[in-house]
């Protein structure tokens, strides 16, 4: 079977995609290469439609099922390759199954992976938002409280600084030569910065930094330690990118490849779950606009 749309990733944008998509009547296929980035929330409070919060595992399983009620398959495999393959695109598999698929428009929806420390207990800390990834999301939950960013460059002190406005007891936990940063800066916005390293930081009820003769303690901790893009296939294939290896897509979620399209944290932009589904929303109907024209329906 040629599908119409092969979607690479089975979170909140390759789920919206394949909810469109299954709308407009389009054979779709979702690769679900295994736990999406939005999984990890422990509860979303900017998610539109859920005013009381909803946590990534439930948002994620309604879209599915969404998706799922429209028509759309799925497969538990992970996209190795990318080919083509005279109009239509072939995904090499690994997985379930290891047969190749074949679609005539591909959608890459792989996200990122945030870098994680090696912290005894840093999964479960997540999980009950002891550890946090994303001030933008969720530091309105973190007003007022002692909070730490563990950074090791630019990074971490843009984190602290943005986080200034909804506390005045903000750390920067900075791993590395402190000569990479502007203490002048960091101190002008009231950032305190602390030079530690892991094996200085432990995650309990709260997260504590042995500081010499006793410990601080934080109400929460912050990690900008950056990402890992997962757009390997794309770019293997020369698709345009910045330094980074963020896809550059036009106004359409077109990547510089004719027929593939990229949409959520993959592309250059605000890693927000709003931005990817409204990204998805506009490729679903661009994969479908494309396909209309390859194929118009017969005149009555």
């Amino acid at each position: 079977m040629i599908y119409d749309a092969l979607i690479v990733g089975a979170g909140p944008a390759g789920l919206t995609a394949a909810t469109y998509l299954g709308r407009f009547r389009r054979k779709v296929l979702v690769l679900d290469g295994g736990q999406p980035r939005a999984d990890w929330i422990p509860e979303s409070h900017n998610t539109p439609g859920f005013p009381e919060g909803v946590g990534g595992p439930e948002l994620l399983a309604r879209m599915r099922a969404q998706a799922g009620r429209y028509g759309a398959a799925f497969q538990v495999a992970r996209a190795q390759s990318l080919s083509p393959r005279g109009d239509a695109f072939e995904l090499g598999l690994s997985g379930e199954r290891s047969e190749p698929v074949q679609g005539r428009t591909v959608l890459l929806a792989t996200g990122v992976v945030d870098i994680k420390p090696d912290l005894p207990g840093i999964d479960a800390a997540i999980r009950r938002a002891l550890v946090r990834i994303c001030p933008i999301c969720d530091a309105f939950e973190a007003i007022g409280q002692a909070i730490a960013v563990l950074g090791d460059g630019a990074l971490g002190a843009r984190e602290a600084m943005f986080l200034r406005s909804y506390s005045d007891r903000v750390t920067l936990l900075h791993l590395g030569a402190a000569d990479a940063l502007d203490l002048p800066a960091l101190r002008a916005a009231g950032v305190a910065v602390m030079p530690v390293s892991l094996t200085d930081v432990a995650l309990g009820e709260r997260v504590t930094v042995a500081t010499g003769e006793r410990d601080t303690a934080f109400d929460c901790l912050y990690l900008a330690l950056g990402c890992e893009m997962q757009s390997r296939l794309a770019v293997r294939w020369d698709a345009e990118h910045d330094e980074d290896g963020n896809l550059i897509v036009d106004a359409h979620q077109r990547t510089s490849i004719d027929g593939l399209y990229a949409a959520g944290d993959v592309v250059k932009g605000l890693n927000q779950i709003a931005i990817a589904t409204a990204e998805a929303a506009i490729a679903a109907t661009d994969i479908h606009r494309r396909l209309r024209e390859a194929d118009p329906p017969p005149r009555p």
